[in-house]
């Protein structure tokens, strides 16, 4: 109907801490700043940015602290009817442009320890979903959002290879866990500040919740 107002979008966001290789994850300066930075940009009429948190770069050890902010979060928008969506943002230190992911993995092979001294190798991340080859993808519209970002002038592009490290076991936990609440979530690649700087990366974040929230 015509009266109807804009629809209501909740983006919860997280990034992670530093992790081997990586002194300084600009995905902890991102989302630790994200709120002041937001406040004072403004985001378009129906959309909250809800929880901002800094994930220790950790997966099996680290998985209590995720599904404990997703069931807080999402106990919170219990009484609102609007969209609820997931951002995840991770650090890919070999990257020159930001990478929106499509898909995860249901594979735990980790490259070095994760932060708590955890390395699987060739390990489902949700045994009960099959073998190291089943996949889960995100339903938000990940081309419509390249485009709205593209004509920002921002360097983005699609991925299907989230690794098989930290980033992927949040990203495939988390799909999961949005499908189970009828929730959408979505992972998107950062390159460190030595190739993008801090400032270009906070209108990128700022932007990317603005396409999420038009677009999911």
């Amino acid at each position: 109907m015509g009266s109807e107002g804009p629809k209501s979008v909740t983006i919860h966001v997280t990034g992670f801490k530093k992790f081997h290789g990586v002194a300084q994850n600009p995905t902890e300066t991102a989302v630790s700043n994200l709120k002041y930075y937001v406040e004072k940009k403004g985001l378009p009429a129906g959309v909250t940015l809800g929880s901002c948190t800094v994930l220790e770069t950790a997966g099996e050890g680290g998985l209590p602290t995720l599904l404990k902010v997703i069931e807080e979060s999402s106990a919170g928008n219990s009484s609102n009817n609007g969209q609820v969506i997931w951002l995840h943002l991770g650090v890919n230190s070999g990257a020159t442009k930001f990478a929106i992911e499509r898909l995860a993995v249901n594979e735990a092979t980790f490259r070095c320890a994760d932060e708590l001294g955890w390395q699987p190798q060739r390990v489902p991340i949700v045994p009960e979903d099959g073998g190291i080859n089943q996949i889960r993808k995100t339903c938000c519209p990940t081309e419509s959002i390249l485009e709205l970002l593209k004509k920002k002038g921002f360097d983005v592009t699609l991925s299907d290879d989230a690794g098989r490290f930290v980033c992927n076991y949040v990203y495939y936990h988390s799909l999961r866990f949005a499908e189970e609440k009828g929730h959408k979530c979505l992972f998107v690649h950062v390159p460190t500040f030595h190739r993008v700087h801090q400032e270009k990366q906070m209108e990128f974040v700022a932007a990317l919740l603005e396409a999420i929230a038009s677009t999911c």
